[in-house]
């Protein structure tokens, strides 16, 4: 009798390795030693903390430094460097250390987690992510520790700068502050270094890998041009935005000088990109921030880097195309090259089913939750998108979410880190539901 062998394909692993991680960070934060003395934490709670880190979302049910014991808030800071840098970024880490070559199938993972075109220099890649990682979060340990060891001590100080500067790097919005940045808003030291951070996190290695080899290769890729190009379009155009619509950071104390405002405003442009830290309450803002504050959330970050959303070559390629039909031109180039048919099929295909996964769960949302007085349906959909987007920034829903509404969140932060299309390709079993033929081509009217 012949055997069928069952191999799970590659977008089922990796969902199945990211559940694995959570299911593990929910368990050490059950743990008793993982609150503090008194607190007891319920495992949706635990679940929804350990899904918001390995997302690296910040997304939070409990106050981080009320809640958490040291040991928890460790666990948390693991989780979010796991998430961030990819599991399987640390397999081939480990298989390094022992000296051992990756499994064919490891590579592939790691290939798709990180976005690689090929599988010839996955552990080259590995190791410079891992480098490039480590440094930019030592240098912002550093720099921060000037600011918090005189404010906090030497070890507390230190801490801080630790657990700051990898939620900084790997854009995800726990804090140790009890109230995100409101309280730095004044310190615009402190302010740029981790909007800095964010940025960094959020270019995508594959980029940085592209800016440090200018010197020796004078050239950079497609993907780093686009991508450079979008970022610094959008970080630009909110930063005026917002300067503008919030009139000068006008809400902030009478004795924050100017430079203090501008840095203030710029993190509002950068922390929507999925990081999750905010310099004041979205409740005080005006209307205009929040609505450009939930499409920056929506579009996110660089491909192969900590941040999530649709991301910005997605969103670029999207634009490029838009702007090609509207002059009647079929090619959509930019740089002097050509974006393949594929390249513009996916990112409709992902903006278009990103949208609908959002509407359903606002939908949902809406159901369950309770909107306070004086609030709209921006409340529910500010939430959505966030988690969606892993931004981990709230208008307060989130400690009052109800369990189907914590259930929702997860989903979205699950999505929104993992991949929609590797979801997607796990639920509908894509592999195995290849068609072998195709119909007659026909238009229809557009328009």
């Amino acid at each position: 009798m012949q055997k069928h062998s069952y191999k799970l394909s590659l977008p089922k692993l990796l969902t199945i390795g990211f559940v694995t991680i959570i299911l593990i960070g929910s368990i050490l934060l059950k743990l008793p030693i993982a609150s503090r003395p008194g607190v007891t934490t319920h495992y949706i709670d635990a679940l929804f903390t350990a899904t918001s880190a390995t997302c690296v979302t910040g997304m939070t049910t409990v106050n981080t430094i009320a809640h958490w014991s040291l040991f928890g808030q460790l666990v948390i800071m693991v989780l979010v460097e796991i998430g961030g840098l990819g599991f399987m970024t640390f397999t081939v880490l480990l298989f390094s250390m022992l000296r051992r070559q990756p499994t064919l199938t490891t590579r592939a993972l790691v290939k798709e987690s990180l976005s690689l075109e090929s599988l010839a220099d996955v552990k080259t890649v590995t190791r410079y992510v891992i480098g490039l990682s480590l440094t930019i979060q030592m240098i912002g340990v550093v720099l921060l520790s000037f600011d918090l060891v005189p404010r906090y001590g030497w070890i507390k100080g230190i801490y801080y700068s630790i657990f700051h500067s990898v939620m900084g790097f790997c854009n995800a919005g726990f804090d140790l502050f009890g109230n995100s940045l409101e309280n730095f808003g004044n310190d615009p030291y402190v302010i740029f270094i981790l909007s800095i951070l964010i940025v960094a996190g959020g270019l995508g290695f594959l980029v940085w890998r592209d800016i440090l080899l200018w010197p020796h290769r004078h050239r950079v890729s497609l993907h780093t041009k686009i991508s450079l190009t979008t970022s610094a379009t959008l970080t630009t155009g909110a930063t005026i935005i917002f300067w503008f619509t919030e009139h000068g950071m006008a809400k902030m104390p009478g004795h924050a000088d100017t430079w203090a405002r501008m840095v203030d405003t710029f993190l509002l442009a950068v922390s929507p990109r999925t990081a999750g830290l905010q310099v004041m309450p979205y409740t005080s803002v005006s209307m205009a921030e929040i609505i450009i504050t939930m499409m920056l959330m929506f579009i996110g970050g660089t491909p192969g880097s900590t941040a999530g959303g649709v991301k910005t070559t997605t969103i670029g390629i999207l634009w490029l195309q838009s702007w090609a039909a509207l002059r009647g031109r079929e090619d959509v180039e930019f740089a002097h090259r050509r974006f393949t048919r594929a390249n513009i099929y996916r990112a409709s295909m992902l903006v278009f089913v990103s949208t609908i996964v959002v509407v359903i769960a606002v939908v949902l949302l809406s159901i369950f939750e309770t909107i306070p007085k004086g609030q709209g349906l921006e409340y529910i959909m500010f939430e959505a998108l966030s988690a969606f987007g892993t931004a981990g920034m709230t208008m307060g829903l989130t400690s009052d979410l109800t369990i189907p509404g914590k259930v929702i969140i997860m989903a979205l932060m699950f999505i929104g880190r993992v991949g929609l299309f590797t979801v997607m390709y796990t639920i509908l079993n894509a592999d195995r539901n290849k068609k072998h033929y195709r119909y007659v081509e026909e238009s229809v009217m557009i328009g």
